[in-house]
């Protein structure tokens, strides 16, 4: 599981006292948990299982990588580049957890597979594509790119 992978990197990056390795996969692992958290307050079952799915990790992970690159450019600007490095070296950390990506070729005829698959036909149906391309590909693909090759394929049948 991706939790016991972090985790285990996270031990090895503090016997090698690896600082900004530390503090990554511990601001990871403490969203993790803080995810956790909020899923368990908003679940009117009581489920033992309060652990979330490599999914869920990887959905967390890209919303990090986003926000570490947002970060990035706003420190560019701002001429700190000491700030942007550090938010750079912390994406190439949390990198190393998320599935590698499907190139564009691939990403187009996935979405011709699952628009066949769905049976869509127009532009009304592309919250439907869009999320089995979300559940099926989470972390695989620029969902913003993918978005808009979904638009276009549906406007043009």
């Amino acid at each position: 599981m991706l939790l016991d992978s972090i985790k285990n990197d996270l031990k090895i990056a503090m016997k090698a006292k690896d600082t900004l390795k530390i503090s990554t996969l511990r601001m990871i692992t403490s969203s993790i948990k803080n995810m956790e958290i909020s899923n368990r307050g908003s679940s009117n079952e009581d489920s033992p299982n309060d652990t979330l799915g490599d999914s869920e990790i990887i959905q967390l992970l890209s919303k990090m990588i986003k926000q570490r690159k947002e970060s990035a450019e706003i420190y560019s600007k701002s001429n700190r580049n000491d700030l942007e490095k550090k938010e750079n070296d912390e994406i190439e950390i949390i990198e190393q957890y998320m599935p590698s990506q499907i190139d564009d070729e691939k990403v187009n005829e996935l979405i011709d597979q699952v628009i066949n698959e769905t049976g869509s036909s127009s532009i009304r149906d592309m919250g439907k594509v869009m999320s089995v391309l979300k559940e099926k590909y989470s972390g695989q693909m620029d969902f913003g790119k993918a978005s808009s090759i979904v638009k276009e394929k549906l406007n043009s049948q």
